[in-house]
Formats: structure tokens, sequence, C-alpha cells
């Protein structure tokens, strides 16, 4: 099994540096494995994680689950905090862990010489036991897991912009099937109609044509 100080490097290599928040990540993956009794990182889809925040904590998460967002096993669901929901989707057991509020301050005791508040976390959060560090307590998915998982091969078109829709994600209203951005949902709106991407002589599209053509 990778060491913490290999799962930092792991982690570091995807920022270009360590931060104190890719140590927290790794920390609360590594707490979460022992906390479900599951070997991480893993390499099949058992853990499912959903972390509260995007950025450096999340990496540290990843790196030290083996979980990813492209696997579908690791969701984020933005609340702004550094926190994460460990899910044992074989055992239905679940587990939330987030900083205790009082580690920063206590980091200083760790490395009482750092030159500074970011390099006493960076420091203290690696060398802290886990129960001054962390806060971890058992919960209760709000979500259907099976509903969230879906099932593989799904597919619908949306009846609106016809786009195809996976993971059982579609709004139904009145019959109709819609995406979620066209049943009013969406995050982005499109400025005009959508055109036709340019042609060449050969009568090929793509974005170099359209490049040329601005």
């Amino acid at each position: 099994m990778p060491t913490l100080e290999d799962l930092l490097q792991a982690s570091a290599a995807l920022h270009r540096h360590l931060c104190p928040r890719q140590v927290l990540g790794v920390r609360m993956g590594l707490l979460a494995g022992r906390w479900l009794g599951l070997t991480v990182p893993r390499s099949d889809k058992r853990l499912l994680v959903f972390v509260e925040t995007d950025g450096c904590a999340a990496d540290g998460v990843a790196v030290a689950t083996g979980c990813r967002v492209g696997g579908r096993t690791l969701r984020v669901v933005d609340f702004g905090k550094v926190a994460a929901t460990f899910v044992d989707t074989r055992a239905g057991r679940a587990v939330r862990i987030a900083p205790a509020p009082e580690s920063r301050e206590r980091a200083w005791a760790y490395d009482p010489d750092a030159r500074s508040r970011w390099h006493a976390q960076l420091a203290g959060y690696q060398r802290m036991p886990d129960e001054e560090l962390l806060v971890a307590q058992d919960v209760v998915l709000t979500v259907s897991l099976e509903k969230l998982l879906s099932k593989p091969g799904y597919r619908v078109n949306c009846q609106i912009c016809g786009e195809e829709i996976i993971n059982e994600r579609e709004v139904v209203r009145e019959g109709v099937i819609l995406c979620r951005a066209c049943a009013g949902e969406g995050y982005c709106q499109p400025l005009a109609a959508a055109a036709p991407w340019p042609k060449d002589a050969q009568g090929r599209a793509g974005i170099g044509n359209a490049w040329e053509a601005l």
C-alpha cells in the first residue's frame, strides 16, 4: 500500500506543489478507508465519494481513494466546505469527514518554528493524529444510491433539443422527455442560434474552417 508520503507526492504532481488542503484531502481519504474497512486507493467502483468543494482538497481525496469523476466514483457537491462523504456501495455504510474546527491552530504545536500559518498547517496536517485533525461521523444518504448510480447502457433523447441523456438524468413532464437544461435547470444559454460549421471545397466541416472564416 502507498504511504502518506507517496500519496502526497502524487497529489503534488497534479498541482506542481503541495498545499495544506491537499494534505487534508489525502488524510480524509485514508481515514475513510480505515473507518469503512476498505483498502485504499481502490481500482474498483465499490467506494463512492461526495466532495463538498472543488480544488486542492478534492485532488487529495481522489489520490488517496482512487475515486475519479471520470470513473463515476467521485462527485462534487459544491457546498464550499473542505469535507467529503465516503460511501461503501456494497455494504451501504457512509462516513462524512471534515477537518476539526481547531485544526488550524493546533497545527502550530506540530511546527512551532514555521515561518507562516500556511507552513505550519502544511507540516502540522501531516503530523497530527487523526483524532486531532479530523472529525468523522457515520451518516445516511438522503439520495437514492440506486438512482444515482443508474444502470449501464441507459440513454434517451431530449424531445426539445434532441441531445442524448445518459444515467437517467432526464426530466419527464406531461409525458415529454426533457434534459435538465430544457426543463429550466440550465447553467448557460446560447447567445445566438446554432449555426452549421463552414465547409471547405471538399465539403468537410471543422473548427479550422470556422477559424479561417472569421
